[in-house]
């Protein structure tokens, strides 16, 4: 039986597990036939209460409808489309507020995390006073995997919010409020935490367990203690010591805690990357077949995807949000006519940045969206400010195919091999590892260039093979991710972490400029854009890198200019003076990058209602 359809009965057991037996003064107490006695020395029982960890996930403002639509951007790959300022473009544009309409939730997705790790909190404490784990290998893989859910919804507060409070047993009247922690007491227990589950997890698909991604296996438990140890040593922004939750602005800078330098977190991260890396048994798909069964929902084990954010079939709104944008009714959907996707999507210049024989430019860049034509499904082009992620399909759902309403039951990639491999690259490179593997870096990140570059290896090994010196593999490290990850939106803790977060994105400003403005390298692309449909209704461009005029059609059959517009025009003329600038549209898409220094804003406050009802004794920091 798949998770989600055990999820629900494992939370109604999971509250009855938290009931004490009530007495009235006349009568002895009983106990409850669902005391946590009972459901944690149960397998079965104790199995549903740790699926109520993943419950959450599920809930409409958590990772459903605020989270996973809202956190990862904007970076400098991926931007939200929607220039309009408003309380949405404020969540991308790092000019957050805790009473942000959005996000202020008592339902909101830092509440809803801290729910989990108390359902977390409860199974961990029952399995291991009740369930006898050290005697018991599937009672101990039940731990194991508690110990790593646990960890997963600690990651992505810490990703989120930067500095909250540390919760490792369940509530109790003494702890019922509780201010921040530095997050250095949580990165040390989130890693002792996965050190124990390592002796405990089975492989992907080697075990019932393990046999799908949307449950954690030894081998995300590696990875998440690998992309842990990364963030734990990395810059980000911190209050200054001492300060945790008084208000403190902070400063972006690297932790002073000795036991969370690169030097003594790289060997043990890079030591868990190889295991998996050599016993997982898993390997890089097809690129464009691994989004094909991502859309597909294909969530077999043992392929490229490690692990999955778990919803059910009909839940989730992870297309909805980030597909190939759809106007329309088209046919896969049997909804409403308003639109679908396309909420965020590469920076234009993206692009340019792939190799034209790299396979994930086409599937990773799109600038053309789906409209309802007067017979069927048709493509047009987008126009040159919005892109979109073709690694997202609705058209793609085939296995349940979407309904037209705010869920397509969609799950998110989380992990995948391809994270394992450059992350390997990264810390092996580095001299904090101990002895630092430049060869091992290299065939790691080359694994993922031939990938990337399928029947043209030779060029991918080219360019590997000439990479010499730590920096040198560091700055094709960095922007391998970039290539790789886009839309998956593991960019914004990568550069967090590096101390690139401003700078990266200022960079990306100014060579979208060069793009609006059509100078340098984009001075000869245009002015206009042709297309000619595929045969499945998709269509191919030209124009964007060759000149193209209006008058004159490519070579070949079935070519279309589009509109017979001025494609890649971003300027506008005062009929009065005669004086050219740049449009409003591309003033406002080169505005709309960031409102505050995004090193400023990592983390999004903790929101206003959660603060109200502290008591007093929770504070934001960073200047919020």
């Amino acid at each position: 039986m798949k998770l989600i359809n055990k999820i629900l009965l494992g939370t109604g057991m999971l509250a009855a597990a938290s009931l004490t037996s009530c007495e009235d003064g006349l009568t002895t107490p009983t106990q409850s036939s669902f005391d946590e006695s009972v459901v944690f020395s149960n397998y079965t029982l104790a199995e549903y209460n740790v699926f109520g960890i993943y419950e959450v996930f599920g809930h409409t403002n958590c990772h459903r409808g605020r989270y996973l639509p809202w956190y990862g951007f904007n970076t400098d790959i991926e931007l939200y489309n929607n220039t309009t300022a408003d309380e949405k473009s404020s969540i991308a544009r790092y000019s957050m507020t805790a009473t942000n309409g959005q996000l202020n939730l008592a339902n909101g997705p830092y509440n809803e995390l801290m729910g989990g790790i108390e359902r977390a909190n409860l199974a961990i404490r029952g399995i291991r006073q009740y369930g006898k784990p050290a005697g018991d290998p599937e009672m101990a893989a039940l731990l194991g995997e508690a110990l790593t859910a646990r960890a997963l919804l600690y990651t992505e507060l810490l990703k989120a919010y930067g500095e909250v409070p540390a919760r490792f047993e369940p509530i109790g009247p003494e702890t019922i409020y509780l201010n921040k922690s530095d997050k250095d007491v949580i990165f040390k227990q989130l890693l002792a935490d996965l050190e124990e589950a390592f002796g405990y997890m089975r492989w992907p698909g080697k075990s019932a367990a393990t046999a799908t991604t949307d449950r954690p296996s030894l081998a995300f438990a590696k990875g998440l203690y690998a992309r842990l140890a990364l963030m734990a040593s990395g810059k980000s922004l911190r209050p200054d010591e001492g300060t945790v939750g008084t208000g403190n602005l902070g400063t972006v800078r690297v932790t002073s805690d000795p036991e969370l330098q690169k030097e003594v977190l790289y060997p043990k991260a890079l030591e868990a990357l190889k295991d998996v890396i050599d016993n997982a048994g898993l390997s890089l798909m097809d690129y464009e077949q691994l989004w094909r069964e991502f859309n597909n929902m294909d969530i077999t084990a043992g392929k490229e995807v490690i692990y999955v954010i778990p919803s059910s079939d009909t839940r989730g709104r992870w297309n909805y949000t980030f597909a190939i944008r759809t106007e329309g009714n088209p046919d896969w959907s049997q909804g409403p006519t308003s639109s679908r996707g396309g909420t965020a999507g590469p920076i234009p210049t993206l692009y340019w940045k792939y190799g034209k024989e790299d396979v994930r430019r086409d599937m990773s860049c799109v600038n053309w969206k789906w409209v309802k034509g007067t017979a069927a499904n048709v493509a047009e082009p987008a126009g040159p400010n919005d892109w979109y992620f073709g690694k997202f399909r609705l058209e793609w759902q085939t296995k349940s195919p979407y309904n037209g309403g705010n869920d397509d039951g969609i799950k998110p990639v989380y992990m995948r091999y391809a994270d394992i491999l450059l992350m390997a690259a990264e810390i092996a490179n580095d001299p904090a590892c101990g002895q630092r593997d430049e060869a091992y870096a290299k065939k790691c990140l080359l694994e993922v260039r031939k990938r990337a570059y399928k029947g043209n290896e030779g060029l991918a090994t080219a360019y590997v093979n000439g990479l010499s010196g730590q920096q040198a593999i560091f700055n094709a490290i960095v922007d391998e991710r970039a290539l790789e990850f886009v839309g998956e939106m593991l960019r914004k803790q990568d550069l967090i972490r590096w101390g690139m977060l401003k700078s990266k994105m200022d960079e990306a400003q100014a060579e979208l400029k060069k793009y609006i403005e059509r100078t340098e390298q984009y001075a000869e692309f245009g002015p206009a854009v042709w297309y000619r449909y595929n045969s499945d209704n998709t269509i191919e461009l030209y124009g964007y890198n060759e000149p193209a005029t209006k008058d004159v059609a490519p070579e070949g059959e079935g070519w279309i200019c589009y509109e017979s517009k001025d494609y890649f025009k971003f300027t506008s003329e005062n009929k009065e003076t005669g004086e050219v600038s740049l449009s409003d549209s591309a003033k406002k898409k080169l505005a709309s990058f960031y409102d505050n220094d995004p090193d400023t804003r990592q983390w999004w406050p903790i929101p206003e209602a959660t603060l109200v009802n502290s008591q007093g004794t929770l504070f934001n920091d960073y200047g919020f």
